[in-house]
């Protein structure tokens, strides 16, 4: 496993380790432009809030625009883990050798449910 740094210079950002091995392709890979342009969207909001703390905007205002940027990755977050399932945990259970399948898909599940409990944080 590889561990990049993508803290982009942070000292309180979390490292994310990427595993090389499930490089490609992925189960979202086919609505890929779909996600990145909602996250372009996102990345927009991201920079109005920043302008607007920085142009003094009202608390209340900023707050709602988070809310609504918070809900927008949700909504990706959610997506991500549909397709994980339908993807590669369905993809694990195709496995032909039973033993293989059994292992494959708790680890599929087990990344599933470690990814749905980071999110619920």
């Amino acid at each position: 496993m590889s561990t990049p740094d993508l803290s982009m210079g942070h000292p309180d950002a979390p490292i994310i380790e990427v595993d090389l091995e499930h490089a490609a392709p992925h189960g979202y890979t086919a609505n890929k432009d779909a996600y990145l342009k909602r996250l372009k969207r996102i990345e927009g909001q991201v920079r109005g809030i920043a302008r607007m703390v920085e142009d003094d905007k009202y608390c209340i205002d900023i707050l709602t625009q988070v809310a609504a940027a918070t809900k927008a990755l949700h909504a990706v977050s959610l997506g991500l883990v549909e397709e994980h399932i339908g993807h590669c945990v369905v993809g694990a259970a195709a496995e032909p050798d039973p033993e293989a399948r059994a292992e494959q898909i708790d680890a599929k599940v087990k990344e599933a449910t470690d990814a749905i409990g980071r999110l619920l944080r």
